[in-house]
């Protein structure tokens, strides 16, 4: 029996491309991965751009708020590798007719950028996407958001916490599912589980059958989900 568990590539390919690069993100979508996330922020002149922190300072040799930078501005900052921070609209090319799953997080919990929700859902929709978005943030006013603007979309809760009365909280806010650091049973409920790489701890997720497992290293899990299994 095939497992039903997809693997996302956490920020693409930190094992061993800079973290949210079009590189990493290339290399996962060409070598088989089941699904990337990624993080959303806004710049200065609201074009949405692909970076875990607010700041640029960790993973660019600049310094700064996103938000306080014009797209142009921010473009002469450049990751370890040379590469420019990515426009959001680059990796909807490159994910354009691909066979892979992308999980878009909102990065809205510390900065609520006005109308992120609404200038993300208009850029997706000019994509032809081989399946539809998984939309995810640890702010669920940004989720509710996005289901006013748009309800046939998938949106899920992040959580670093076991989420109590899970199931009324998944109806209540039109949730398509949980993105947990940790494994909750719950029947029916897709739970995608970030950020696991440690081999033990995927093979017992892929045993529970979780809907994805998001991980720094997706070709370790890969391996670990296509071995056979003992008889």
């Amino acid at each position: 029996m095939t497992n039903r568990t997809l693997i996302f590539g956490h920020r693409g390919y930190p094992f061993k491309f800079p973290e949210n690069s079009l590189k990493g993100f290339k290399y996962a979508i060409d070598h088989g991965i089941d699904g990337l996330e990624f993080d959303v922020h806004l710049t200065k002149d609201n074009v949405p751009v692909i970076m875990h922190d607010e700041k640029i300072n960790r993973t660019t040799d600049g310094s700064g708020l996103i938000r306080s930078y014009t797209l142009k501005e921010l473009q002469q900052f450049h990751m370890r590798d040379g590469e420019t921070i990515p426009m959001l609209k680059d990796l909807l090319s490159l994910a354009v007719h691909r066979p892979v799953h992308l999980n878009l997080e909102f990065k809205t919990n510390k900065i609520h950028y006005p109308n992120i929700e609404q200038i993300v859902l208009d850029l997706v929709k000019q994509y032809d996407l081989t399946y539809p978005v998984i939309y995810s943030s640890f702010n669920l006013d940004s989720l509710k958001k996005a289901y006013q603007i748009d309800p046939s979309q998938q949106y899920c809760l992040l959580s670093d916490h076991v989420i109590k009365d899970a199931k009324a909280l998944i109806i209540k806010e039109h949730l398509a599912g949980l993105h947990l650091s940790h494994y909750q049973p719950l029947a029916n409920v897709d739970e995608r589980i970030w950020t696991v790489d440690d081999p033990k701890t995927q093979e017992k997720l892929l045993a529970d059958h979780v809907a994805g497992i998001i991980t720094d290293n997706f070709e370790q899990a890969i391996r670990l989900k296509n071995r056979p299994v003992a008889m």
